[in-house]
Parts: C-alpha cells; sequence; structure tokens
C-alpha cells in the first residue's frame, strides 16, 4: 500500500514538472517579434534596462526596443506595444495597471546645502533653481505637512531650466541651486550624502507609477509577460 502511494506521488510530481515546463516553454514561445515600450529617461533608465535585460534573458525570440524620452509618445502612432508613464494619469482610451508610486523631494548638493538655512516652505522661494521643463508645472510646487490643511504653496524663480529630468540631477549635484526629484532618482544620492533632501518634514506631492497600453479584447503575450515580469 504505502508503495502504492509513492510511486502515484512520483508519479503526479513528475506530471506537475512536466507541465510546469510545457507552461513555460509555450509562453517563452508565444513570446516572440518586437516588443516596443516607451519610457522617461529617469525612470527607464534607473528601473526599466534591468527589467528589459530579464525580459530579452528569458524570451529570446522576442527582440526588444526602449525608447526613452521625456515627452509622452502616444501609442498608436508611435507603433509602441507598451509606454511606462511616470505621476498622474490624464483620462484616455488607454488601459493602465499601476506597478508603483512614488515621492517628490526638495533637493540640493550638499555644498549647495551649506549657503543658506530654511525652516518654512517660504524661505525657499528666492534661492536659486533648477527648473524640470518636462513637467507641465516646474515651478509651483504644493507644500503639505502633516494634519496642516492648507500648506503651502511656493512659487520657485528659475535661474537654469532644464527639459531633461536627468540633467536637472547633474546640475544640482554640481551645486546649481534647488530642484525636484523623484525618490527613485536620488534615493542613492542622498544616501552617499551628495545631495541634502530640504525640509524633509514637508511633503511634496506623490505619483503613480503606470504600464499603460492600447485597449483591446486581445493582448499579444509579449505584452502580457512584460506586465507580469514588472511585477515580479
Amino acid at each position: 500500500m504505502q508503495s502504492g502511494l509513492l510511486a502515484l506521488w512520483a508519479g503526479s510530481a513528475t506530471v506537475g514538472a512536466k507541465r510546469s515546463s510545457d507552461e513555460l516553454a509555450q509562453a517563452a514561445a508565444e513570446s516572440t517579434g518586437t516588443l516596443r515600450i516607451a519610457a522617461s529617461d529617469d525612470y527607464g533608465t534607473s528601473a526599466m534596462v534591468p527589467v528589459v535585460a530579464a525580459f530579452s534573458a528569458r524570451y529570446p525570440a522576442c527582440r526588444v526596443e526602449l525608447t526613452l524620452g521625456d515627452e509622452t509618445i502616444d501609442l498608436a502612432s508611435g507603433g509602441m506595444d507598451v509606454a511606462i508613464r511616470v505621476g498622474w494619469l490624464a483620462d484616455s482610451s488607454l488601459q493602465a495597471r499601476r506597478i508603483g508610486t512614488f515621492r517628490q523631494f526638495m533637493v540640493c548638493g550638499a555644498e549647495f546645502a551649506g549657503r543658506f538655512t530654511a525652516g518654512e516652505p517660504q524661505d525657499l522661494a528666492g534661492l536659486p533653481f533648477v527648473a524640470n521643463m518636462a513637467l507641465r508645472e516646474p515651478l509651483l510646487w504644493q507644500f503639505s505637512r502633516g494634519d496642516d490643511e492648507h500648506g503651502a504653496a511656493v512659487r520657485m524663480q528659475a535661474t537654469i531650466a532644464i527639459d531633461a529630468t536627468p540633467a536637472v540631477l547633474a546640475a544640482v549635484r554640481a551645486g546649481a541651486g534647488l530642484s525636484v526629484l523623484p525618490d527613485f532618482l536620488v534615493r542613492d544620492e542622498l544616501a552617499a550624502g551628495r545631495l541634502v533632501h530640504i525640509l524633509p518634514e514637508w511633503q511634496l506631492p506623490s505619483g503613480g507609477i503606470y504600464t499603460v497600453y492600447p485597449a483591446a479584447r486581445f493582448r499579444p503575450p509579449k505584452v502580457t509577460r512584460f506586465v507580469e515580469m514588472e511585477m515580479e
């Protein structure tokens, strides 16, 4: 009796392993052609490149084209399968899946931080500021703190304006002034002490990170597999 059960379990395990192997092989075979992805420079470089590399290794029959830029690409006219959008989504016919969130920090270089003192957001208004022109509103920032219902709105004065987020980071790191940058881009800089988080007790608006794709009754397997890998 016991030997019969052991044989049954062994047989079930073999069948299960074969089924899993067959499913993986089928998924790999289905993910073919070219997967075209659009993402912003900052998030694409820091977060999406590793995912693309892992996807390419898992599904070698599928070629990947990753287009990076801070402008919003129309998926249909741009021939894209997937776009990664960071921030706040406008209403559209696209389907979206949130894959993460981010915070925004007012930061500056460590040496620059020693040139001023600030206790309130309004104290920042007259300081040199690097404006990120990739944003819809690069100068007006709404701060909040705890249970304060009103917060504080501060309009910065741009001494330098740049239209690419990684270049804004480079300018801030070089001591050009303050700027607002996403946590995923400055996390290592803050940990290393190259940048300083200004007024950390005050919060700026946080946002979402989304995978968006055209609405369709049938989604190509390559898109499904890529979205699944993002969530791993």
